[in-house]
């Protein structure tokens, strides 16, 4: 049995129960839970949350966020008792309580005239499952900067913005230099919650196998005539998805994001088109029975898709968890949701050690997050890897087979119901609350 830093040694201002590598939303979280759970915790990141304004236009990066990982949220919290859900709330997010799908079909001997017929769509509705919502879509730095208004309320919780530049080991501790001032942290415990780029990933030889995908990903923040919306929809054609996601309002505007899969070459053209040649492409792609006038483009980016899975998760005192263990196609949005799950199992693993005194780098200890999480990782990224391969092939026969599947499920309610409480994390067994 080894306590959590009851030393001389262990009070020193350098020494913590944890070091988490990375303050986004997940090593943020974490911290959070650790923190409130009275272990001493430090947090090291380049640069500081992007601050709200609440008048300022939705951002580019968004993410919808399930059930599951809401519940997670809400037992983060405050001495007293609000949550980071609750700082969540108070700034600005959209529920969605629909969410289309279909493939574009165009008439035949046309490959610029789409079917006006959905025979093929599969409607997702939450009261299906008797919840008042499916999820919600929030801004990346609105739920980064609800978790750091948690971390700055616990006294035991240190954030250190600076760059990692080396990691070594000195006994039971493991040490992380920092670029600023030459200076050294250690922790009985390292998280690695710095990204799929992940230096402490690399820093400690833990090997990861990547993938690219052959299509890439623009993200495009719009304002719209009418809004808020509750629907998300997603349109599959030969080249990738479209869709569209619900934003807040803000400021008396009407916002919605645009995701645009394509081969890369047609991203870049995009990318580089004038707003105005820009908005007509969209009009000329996306089904205009489904989308909102399009009055103006506030920002756009893309990206390149990439499948990744390290090889293991944990080596002795180091832990990796979200985009540094693990990437899928965002086809569903449950990248940042698979996060959280790490970092709510994670968390409870680490409260129980610390409660019954036992040492919380211990690889055993470890293990039982890798066993609980690694598959299920493994089988989202392999059930987004069916959908990718499924709607990228035009091959005849398999395209009648996965139009018939989406009508037949379009018309087959437990069928939906099973998908939605599965996306949603509504039947995990892992997310129970953090025990304080």
């Amino acid at each position: 049995m080894v306590g959590n830093m009851d030393d001389s040694k262990s009070q020193s201002q350098n020494y913590y129960d944890v070091v988490i590598a990375g303050a986004g939303m997940v090593g943020a979280s974490i911290g959070c839970a650790l923190g409130q759970a009275g272990l001493r915790v430090a947090l090291i990141d380049p640069v500081p949350p992007i601050p709200y304004s609440s008048t300022s236009a939705p951002s580019l990066r968004v993410s919808a966020l399930s059930p599951a990982t809401i519940h997670f949220l809400e037992t983060l919290s405050t001495q007293d008792h609000i949550s980071a859900w609750d700082h969540i709330k108070a700034m600005r997010l959209c529920p969605y309580r629909r969410m289309a799908v279909w493939e574009c079909l165009y008439e035949p001997f046309s490959r610029n005239k789409p079917l006006s017929s959905r025979f093929n769509q599969t409607l997702f509705d939450c009261s299906e499952v008797e919840t008042t919502e499916l999820g919600f879509i929030v801004e990346n730095q609105i739920t980064q900067q609800a978790l750091h208004l948690i971390l700055g309320s616990l006294t035991n919780v240190e954030l250190i913005f600076s760059q990692p530049v080396a990691i070594k080991r000195e006994g039971d501790q493991v040490g992380v230099e920092l670029e600023s001032g030459n200076a050294t942290i250690y922790g009985r415990l390292l998280v690695g919650a710095d990204g799929a780029n992940s230096f402490v990933r690399q820093s400690c030889h833990m090997r990861m196998v990547s993938e690219g995908y052959e299509q890439q990903a623009l993200v495009a923040t719009v304002e719209i005539s009418t809004g808020p919306l509750d629907i998300t929809w997603q349109a599959f054609t030969a080249t990738g998805p479209l869709a569209l996601l619900p934003l807040p309002s803000c400021d008396g505007k009407n916002y919605a994001s645009l995701v645009w899969y394509d081969l890369p070459e047609n991203i870049c053209r995009l990318m580089s088109l004038p707003e105005t040649e820009f908005i007509s492409e969209v009009r000329r792609h996306f089904p205009q029975e489904e989308l909102p006038e399009i009055e103006a483009l506030v920002e756009r980016g893309s990206f390149p898709l990439t499948r990744r899975q390290t090889s293991s998760y944990i080596k002795e005192r180091v832990v990796l968890v979200g985009d540094a263990a693990h990437t899928i196609n965002p086809l569903a949005g449950q990248g940042v949701n698979l996060g959280f799950q790490d970092a709510a199992v994670l968390s409870q693993l680490l409260v129980s050690a610390h409660k019954s005194q036992q040492d919380i780098g211990n690889l055993s200890l470890l293990s039982r997050y890798e066993q609980q999480r690694r598959p299920e990782n493994i089988r989202m990224q392999r059930v987004m890897d069916l959908f990718y391969h499924l709607f990228s092939n035009e091959h005849l026969p398999l395209k009648v087979v996965r139009n018939l599947g989406l009508a037949f499920a379009g018309n087959f309610a437990y069928g939906r119901r099973k998908v939605m409480r599965y996306a949603m994390g509504l039947d995990s067994t892992h997310l129970k609350s953090v025990h304080r």
